[in-house]
C-alpha cells in the first residue's frame, strides 16, 4: 500500500468528516492517536471536546443552540483495562460494554450500523489499541451503507501489528464536500506520523479546511512507562 502524506492529503480533502489516526511515532517510543471532527451545521460546529476520566467527551460550546444532541454528543475516547477506544459515535460505549463482558471490539460492531441521518446515512468509524508491555496492535473499522441504500450495511474490519516507525493508518468518514458526501472507500490510508506531539497536533491542525474543523484530539503514550501525553485543540475556545 503506498504512504500517503498527511499534510497534502488534508489540505486537498476539503470535508473528509471525522477522522482517526492510529500509529508509531517516528522514533518508535509512542503509540499515537488522534481524532478529529469536522462540521457543515451550525448544530455540528458548536462542539468542543472535554477532558472525562477516562477519555474525552464531546460538548456544546453554546448549550442554547444545542439542537438535536443524539448524533453529535459523544464520547470519542474511552479506555478499558489496556484498550484505548476511539470512535465517532455512541459505538464507543458499545465497545466498552462489550469488552467489559469478555467479547470483542468485532462482536461489539457487528451489533451496530451506520448514523441513522438520512440521506447521507454517514458511516461510523471505529478504532482500538490493545498494548501488550512494549509491543501493541490495533483495530479499524468502518460501518457504511451500500452506496447509499439504507436497507445494506457493509461492515469492514482490519488489524495490524506494531506498524514501523512514524507511520500508521488513518481512516476517516466522507470522501469529500458535497450535499451528499460520499462515504470513504478502500482501506485505510497508510500515513506519515512526524515529530512530537505538538508538531504532529499542529500538522493535523493547520490542514484542516478552517470553515469546517471543530476540534482535535492528540495522545502519544510511552510504550515503557505507559505515561501518556494528551492535546486538545478546539476552534471554539
Amino acid at each position: 500500500m503506498n504512504k500517503i502524506n498527511l499534510q497534502e492529503y488534508l489540505e486537498t480533502t476539503v470535508y473528509p468528516g471525522r477522522g482517526i489516526i492510529i500509529g508509531q511515532s517516528a522514533d518508535g517510543k509512542k503509540i499515537v492517536t488522534a481524532y478529529f471532527i469536522m462540521g457543515r451545521s451550525e448544530n455540528s460546529k458548536n462542539r468542543i471536546f472535554e477532558k472525562t476520566a477516562d477519555g474525552i467527551k464531546t460538548k456544546a460550546y453554546d448549550e442554547s443552540k444545542l439542537k438535536d444532541p443524539s448524533l453529535v454528543i459523544y464520547s470519542p475516547i474511552r479506555k478499558y483495562k489496556n484498550n484505548i477506544i476511539v470512535t465517532n459515535g455512541d459505538q464507543t460505549d458499545t465497545i466498552y460494554d462489550f469488552l467489559s463482558d469478555g467479547k470483542s471490539f468485532e462482536c461489539a460492531l457487528k451489533t451496530r450500523t451506520f448514523e441513522p441521518d438520512p440521506p447521507i446515512l454517514t458511516p461510523r468509524i471505529s478504532g482500538m489499541i490493545t498494548t501488550d508491555g512494549d509491543k501493541f496492535n490495533y483495530r479499524l473499522s468502518i460501518l457504511k451503507s451500500d452506496n447509499g441504500n439504507e436497507n445494506h450495511a457493509l461492515k469492514y474490519f482490519y488489524e495490524y501489528e506494531t506498524p514501523e516507525n512514524g507511520m500508521g493508518h488513518f481512516i476517516h468518514t466522507y470522501k469529500q464536500n458535497a450535499d451528499v458526501p460520499a462515504s470513504f472507500e478502500g482501506e485505510p490510508k497508510k500515513a506519515e506520523i512526524n515529530g512530537d506531539i505538538d508538531e504532529f497536533s499542529e500538522t493535523i491542525w493547520n490542514s484542516l479546511n478552517d470553515d469546517f474543523k471543530v476540534s482535535l484530539y492528540v495522545s502519544y503514550t510511552d510504550k515503557k512507562t505507559g505515561e501518556i501525553k494528551e492535546k486538545i485543540i478546539n476552534k471554539n475556545i
